[in-house]
């Protein structure tokens, strides 16, 4: 059975290297996905030249959207909603409003893209906060991964809020990974009930008497250990923890690599041990988990890494694909329904 066909906005400026990045990522998506389309939005003088006529074999699945305006990597998210009204981000973000796209990726300034977001789409009913989330690989979990929620979307979140992220991620591992009753956890400084702030005890409460599968406080080793599918968390503690997370890799990859080029022996030992380390780079290669969902959005919106290369580009086109395919804001929005009436019923 064919897919009904999927089209998604690019915001080709965005990220620290843009159009060199962005239309190569593009290109291959198409390659790969038969049932994609794809619209490149931003300076169309630059991204013809990129294409160089590679487009051809995908004339009837790819379109060009002129974008005059840039927002900048450091540019303050309100300036960047005010005075960057044709930027390539907000062009994107409007073609999923008027329903021509189903979903925009971008690897811009998270700030900006957020509030565009947020300002152009609105949130879903039921939804104070949207949340930033995206998948981490495990050692258990039979799926591979772990999705972890907020990960900077929310600086400071009350109680309410990480009930709300609670459902969106849930949402989101049933939708895409299809799993039934997702296990929730919420992340805390230990197991114990005692432990953690007023916000996290009040939140577990909240959990605990939801219509979801909620099985306790959860510590930073689980997110990697594959304890629950969904992970919780305020987006401070959810940001410090991937960006620690993305240097502790860069780091465990660089001391193997000084390791290996030490000396005869140890070349050789790589060698032997080539295809085993190929695959463990795989395994914990950031460039393999990009692509962070703006969940609680009345449409969908994937942020890529702003120094992603075009392979990892492609894996953020990949998300957005997957969470158009499957509606997830409509799956979001039929569980707060849900939620809603169960507090009413009881």
């Amino acid at each position: 059975m064919s897919k009904s066909q999927v089209t998604i906005s690019l915001d080709c400026m965005g990220g620290d290297f843009g159009v060199p990045i962005v239309v190569p990522a593009a290109l291959d998506a198409l390659k790969k996905y038969k049932h994609l389309s794809l619209i490149l939005v931003g300076d169309e003088d630059k991204i013809r030249q990129q294409l160089a006529g590679a487009e051809k074999p995908f004339a009837s699945r790819l379109e060009i959207q002129h974008a005059s305006q840039v927002v900048g990597s450091d540019e303050l998210p309100s300036l960047a909603l005010r005075g960057k009204k044709d930027s390539s981000m907000r062009v994107a973000i409007n073609l999923v409003k008027e329903g021509r796209a189903q979903a925009a990726v971008s690897a811009g300034n998270t700030g900006a893209l957020m509030a565009t977001a947020r300002f152009v789409l609105k949130t879903l009913p039921g939804i104070d906060r949207p949340a930033i989330c995206t998948v981490l690989p495990n050692a258990n979990n039979p799926t591979g991964f772990t999705h972890v929620l907020d990960l900077g979307a929310n600086v400071d979140s009350p109680a309410r809020a990480l009930l709300e992220f609670a459902f969106m991620g849930d949402a989101l591992a049933e939708a895409v990974f299809e799993l039934d009753k997702p296990t929730i956890g919420l992340l805390n400084i230990g197991e114990e009930e005692i432990k953690g702030n007023e916000q996290v005890k009040e939140a577990a409460q909240l959990l605990a008497d939801a219509n979801i599968n909620y099985i306790g406080y959860v510590e930073g080793d689980d997110i990697f250990l594959g304890a629950v599918d969904v992970v919780v968390c305020d987006g401070f503690i959810g940001n410090v923890m991937l960006k620690t997370t993305e240097g502790a890799a860069k780091m465990i990859t660089s001391f193997l690599k000084e390791e290996y080029r030490a000396g005869l022996f140890s070349r050789l030992a790589a060698l032997l041990s080539l295809p085993t380390l190929k695959r463990f780079k795989r395994r914990v290669d950031p460039r393999e988990y990009n692509g962070a969902s703006f969940l609680g959005l009345k449409g969908i919106v994937v942020k890529s890494h702003g120094s992603a290369d075009a392979y990892s580009f492609s894996n953020a086109i990949h998300v957005a694909m997957l969470e158009a395919e499957k509606d997830v804001p409509s799956l979001i929005s039929r569980k707060l329904e849900n939620l809603l009436a169960t507090r009413q019923a009881s």
